[in-house]
């Protein structure tokens, strides 16, 4: 057989390869053990991420009759502390809090520089409280939520009428009326973020930036979710074998073009001293001044983009994943399904279709028992009162 310069480049990539994953193993095992906790021994390279199999959270409780509630893993080159218990994590976040308040990084998640400017990903420090900060009061505060009342029950029309829509389309084209639901739960949760965020409503016919930066944030949530070998063998980062992080170089590029015409936007409409009269989180964030003891002054014109960004991915995927999940579990359930329709009838009533939740004054933190069952169902000894929307407009 006759060798030719492609092969043997090929040959010596891989041994190469080989040789670093090797290197690296025996580096990260080979450190002190006197203060780890146990856990099972590990493969050369791989360590233990065959031993988590199909499941990893029932492979993690076996475990733990073995090794006890502190388990220490070897993920490919990275070393991992697992917590098995309540009692020990109590522990760890009251005595160890500020050495493991930060998160490891995907390496996808660090295209163009994004971990920087995040909240989920950034590291812990001035500009990360003043972050936490802004959002708690600015955009997660009760009040801020009860405002929005009219928005909501604006995108929650919308969605409706999409569905009926949908659903009339469908028997016209000889179906059953079928409509996929996770899709206009989607587009619900992410044209209200896009009115909290940008006043506006961006999925709509005459919004074309809309869709793109729709398209864009889909493709950057897939490659966010997909595994990526780099991440648990980190010398594998220059190749980027399986491509992830230039498809999210590509698409995080395109989200943040449209997301900083947004912002150009704005900032020209505020120059031009067309004042809105009510402020959404555009407004905040461009707005911002700091008091000069923490943190910069002034939140950069990029950071601001990374975090409008953030906001979709953190409260579309969620919001709508949650509600689909509950809609799937109800219509595994005829009977449920049937009492849930029955007590929103007679409770609520059949003609209105929005309204809000609040705790009976009785209700103290000690007649509620938040008991988790499979970590899905939460039993709920106190219920809960309707209250009609128009009483937060």
């Amino acid at each position: 057989m006759e060798w030719n310069w492609s092969s043997l480049t090929w040959l010596i990539v891989s041994l190469s390869a080989a040789l670093l994953a090797l290197l690296s193993w025996r580096k990260a095992s080979n450190g002190s053990t006197k203060q780890r906790p146990p856990g099972p021994p590990g493969w050369p390279v791989v360590g233990n991420m065959f031993d988590l199999g199909k499941m990893p959270h029932q492979a993690l409780y076996r475990l733990r009759s073995k090794y006890g509630s502190v388990l220490w893993l070897q993920l490919g080159s990275v070393n991992t502390m697992v917590i098995l218990s309540a009692k020990t994590a109590a522990q760890l976040f009251k005595n160890h809090d500020l050495p493991f308040s930060d998160r490891k990084v995907p390496d996808a998640v660090t295209a163009l520089g994004y971990n920087q400017g995040s909240l989920a990903f950034g590291n812990y420090g001035a500009y990360w409280r003043m972050l936490r900060r802004l959002c708690s009061t600015e955009l997660l505060l009760s009040r801020r939520i009860n405002e929005t009342a009219i928005l909501r029950q604006k995108c929650i029309d919308n969605m409706i009428r999409w569905i009926e829509e949908d659903a009339v389309a469908s028997r016209a084209q000889g179906r059953l009326g079928e409509v996929q639901l996770s899709h206009f739960l989607f587009l619900f949760a992410f044209n209200l973020l896009g009115n909290l965020m940008l006043s506006r409503d961006l999925l709509d016919s005459q919004s074309k930036e809309g869709h793109e930066f729709f398209d864009a944030m889909n493709k950057i949530m897939e490659w966010a979710g997909k595994p990526n070998v780099a991440d648990y063998l980190p010398f594998l980062k220059w190749m980027d074998p399986l491509g992830i992080k230039r498809n999210m170089v590509r698409d995080m590029g395109q989200a943040m073009k449209i997301a900083a015409r947004f912002v150009d936007e704005r900032v020209q409409e505020k120059q031009s001293g067309r004042e809105k009269v009510k402020k959404d989180f555009l407004d905040v964030l461009l707005e911002y001044e700091g008091d000069g003891k923490e943190g910069s002054d002034k939140i950069s014109e990029r950071n601001v983009i990374v975090i409008i960004l953030e906001m979709f991915f953190a409260g579309s995927e969620t919001s709508s994943s949650t509600i689909e999940w509950a809609m799937a579990e109800l219509l595994r359930s005829p009977n449920s399904m049937r009492k849930v329709k029955e007590e929103l009838d007679r409770i609520v009533g059949p003609n209105r279709k929005t309204f809000n939740w609040e705790l009976n004054s009785i209700v103290t933190p000690e007649t509620m028992d938040m008991k988790e069952w499979m970590g899905i169902t939460v039993l709920k000894l106190v219920p809960l009162k309707p209250i009609p929307m128009y009483y937060f407009v």
